[in-house]
């Protein structure tokens, strides 16, 4: 690491920059939303803000959206100095999120992707252009937007208008991003009998389609099987996502958590069986609360030969760093990299999408 600038040289870091630094590093370990939402807001506040601030720390944490602890961060970036708070975050964020071996290190290095990712059009909290930037300066080259579909209201899921919609908020966000190409998805709903909850010819648009059950997750074995082997040999499919639907305990090497929800039961290798057959990637979803699949099943899809999107279902930009506990997960299942369709380039991936040709399948 290079040595830092004389104190006197450095550019003070501006109190906004400050309060979203912090708000991220709290998504990216898993704090609640409420805290993170007192930074968010904050800088916000300023942002809208055109009269100068007072000159008190007393009298910033009185403005609307302020309070005592961001106001302290304010005052301090104001007068050049690093927050108290930000550095202890800081300090924090510099141990890895999970403990990779070798193998891990070197998948994870290998990421260029992200297959799974929310904004604020469904239930993100952030807008598209913020989660789009902040993978870009996580150092990926390539993230697939996919907000919920129409079924899932608790969601606010897209309907087909809407969705038509966002396709043109991404087409602008790429051409202020470029090179960074951020592609066109959606996660769509499983319903009962394996269809999609979306229109196929819109469905058929997108760059990249996840499919994944959010109802009736305690369907017997047999109908689920089915409602599993019909999606993902959808077509349209690409993405089996997170395929138990299971929710875990902190115990579970997850710091925090919520409810526990228990797995979804299927024939795992009638369903791997046909992931593989058809190129239907199977989700590792990162997120540590779900932590799926769970690693005997990780290991089956492994063995059955599927291909793997590696992702995070982030909600959050602090959260797309998450990406390392399915890199631990993956590498302990012995996944290999040429396998995780999320170390491939955007042009490899849109033609396996288009095609279901691998990489090394290419003339």
């Amino acid at each position: 690491m290079e040595p830092l600038e004389p104190k006197e040289s450095r550019t003070p870091l501006e109190p906004i920059v400050a309060l979203e630094r912090i708000a991220y590093l709290l998504e990216r370990e898993q704090a609640s939303t409420y805290r993170v939402q007192a930074f968010r807001k904050a800088a916000d506040a300023l942002r809208a803000r055109t009269a100068e601030l007072p000159r008190t720390t007393a009298g910033i944490a009185a403005l609307p959206g302020l309070g005592p602890k961001t106001a302290e961060v304010v005052s301090a970036a104001r007068a050049g100095e690093v927050p108290g708070y930000l550095a202890e975050l800081e300090a924090r964020a510099a141990a890895p999120l999970a403990e990779l071996d070798a193998a891990g290190a070197a998948l994870h290095a290998a990421l260029r992707g992200d297959c799974h990712l929310h904004s604020d059009w469904s239930d993100g909290g952030s807008p598209i252009e913020t989660m789009a930037r902040a993978a870009r300066d996580l150092g990926h080259a390539w993230v697939v937007l996919t907000d919920h579909s129409p079924r899932l209201t608790v969601a606010r899921g897209l309907s087909a208008e809407r969705l038509r919609e966002q396709l043109a908020v991404v087409a602008e966000v790429n051409r202020r991003l470029a090179p960074f190409r951020l592609l066109t998805g959606i996660e769509c709903d499983i319903l009962d009998d394996g269809s999609l909850d979306q229109e196929d010819e819109l469905l058929a648009e997108l760059d990249v389609v996840v499919a994944s059950v959010h109802s009736k997750l305690r369907m017997a074995s047999g109908p689920m099987t089915r409602r599993l082997v019909n999606a993902v040999r959808n077509p349209l499919v690409d993405v089996l996502g997170h395929c138990t639907g299971r929710l875990v305990a902190p115990g579970d090497g997850v710091r925090g958590g919520g409810k526990e929800r228990p797995e979804s039961v299927f024939d795992a290798a009638e369903v791997f069986a046909a992931c593989a057959e058809h190129r239907t990637a199977v989700e590792i979803n990162s997120r540590p609360e779900r932590l799926d699949p769970p690693h005997r099943l990780l290991r089956q899809a492994e063995q059955a030969g599927c291909l793997f999107a590696l992702d995070t279902d982030a909600h959050a930009p602090g959260q797309l760093g998450w990406q390392e506990y399915g890199c631990a997960r993956a590498a302990r299942a012995g996944v290999p990299p040429r396998r995780v369709i999320t170390t491939w380039t955007a042009d490899q991936l849109l033609d396996w999408t288009r095609t279901g040709r691998l990489p090394q399948e290419r003339g």
